[in-house]
């Protein structure tokens, strides 16, 4: 077995071990920090009336099983899109998926007062799609416009227009602040009910890319290459973005907006394992699980006691790491 099935196994075997550390920490530390003995008496004796075990359960445990989920759901989304599009600077935030989302959101909060979660859930995957359609549509139709620097302009120019417009139809219907939540990405302020009905979309979402890890993998050669091996490319591409529609849509309806993950994971995995996605895909969601529940304990010390939103944490790391990309691998889409 070489080296790099070796990591592979190491990553899946001890995940377990890191993501209950996370969920440790994310629990034990904040404003007020709590022992673990609480945490146990919490999770096995719980009392309503005890202040300490309601934030632990109303907030702290819901809040860490939020950024494993969204973590884990980003970094898979953007795997499924460097590989698939063979562009290496394609993620949800990049390519217009995550303002898509927040902008459906917004409208339908305007517009549609009052709905269930299990529509804002389905209403963001939608705006998902439509995100990312103008993105690849645009793109399409711009000469050299799916090269990654050019689409990853085209991507940054339309989720600002979407998010403008989003802006200006909530400034105007005075519901700026129902809709912040989406834009400043704040785990702590996780809806437990709309956590749970979040689950099984992410686990759906996820299980559609392992499904069709290796497929990726073929793709990411190359159509041309992909086709002689007798794949079924649009297929592929289908089940590709409806994994990538089901995961990031739900994110965001969950905890909004959360830059970069879908960029940086994806890249620090193929690293570690390799380009083979079959190994990519269960390994980012592990990583970008782990690496987004330790930003969100971060995002509470920055500005101490205050709450700094997590997308600011994974944007201080995310953007070096873009201009990196472009840097070591120019414009040019891999080949």
């Amino acid at each position: 077995m070489n080296t790099k099935n070796w990591k592979v196994i190491l990553i899946l075997s001890t995940s377990p071990l890191f993501i209950v550390l996370a969920m440790v920490v994310s629990v034990l530390y904040g404003v007020k920090d709590i022992g673990i003995v609480t945490i146990w008496q919490a999770i096995t004796h719980f009392d309503a009336n005890n202040v300490d075990h309601n934030i632990i359960m109303t907030s702290r445990l819901p809040r860490v099983i939020a950024a494993l989920l969204v973590g884990a759901a980003l970094a898979v989304s953007g795997a499924l899109m460097q590989g698939v599009t063979r562009n290496y600077l394609a993620s949800p935030s990049i390519m217009g998926v995550n303002d898509g989302s927040a902008f459906v959101i917004t409208l339908a909060m305007v517009f549609y007062p009052g709905l269930s979660n299990i529509h804002m859930i389905l209403l963001s995957m939608v705006g998902s799609a439509i995100g990312a359609g103008l993105v690849f549509g645009f793109g399409s139709l711009v000469k050299n416009g799916l090269s990654p620097v050019r689409l990853a302009i085209i991507g940054t120019v339309i989720g600002t227009f979407l998010s403008s417009i989003a802006s200006a139809v909530a400034m105007f219907f005075q519901v700026s602040q129902n809709v912040s939540v989406w834009y400043s990405s704040k785990i702590h302020t996780v809806n437990p009910d709309m956590l749970i009905l979040s689950i099984p979309f992410i686990m759906v979402g996820l299980l559609l890319a392992v499904s069709i890890s290796k497929s990726v993998m073929v793709a990411s050669l190359g159509d041309e290459t992909a086709i002689s091996l007798g794949q079924r490319t649009k297929w592929v591409k289908i089940i590709s973005i409806l994994s990538v529609v089901c995961l990031t849509g739900t994110a965001v309806a969950l905890v909004g907006k959360i830059a970069f993950v879908g960029l940086i994971i994806p890249h620090i995995t193929r690293f570690i394992v390799g380009i083979d996605y079959r190994f990519i895909i269960p390994c980012s969601a592990v990583i970008g699980a782990v690496f987004l529940a330790f930003c969100d304990v971060l995002s509470r010390y920055i500005n101490f006691p205050f709450e700094t939103p997590i997308g600011v944490v994974t944007a201080f790391i995310g953007i070096p790491f873009f201009l990196y990309l472009i840097r070591i691998k120019g414009g040019e889409q891999r080949g």
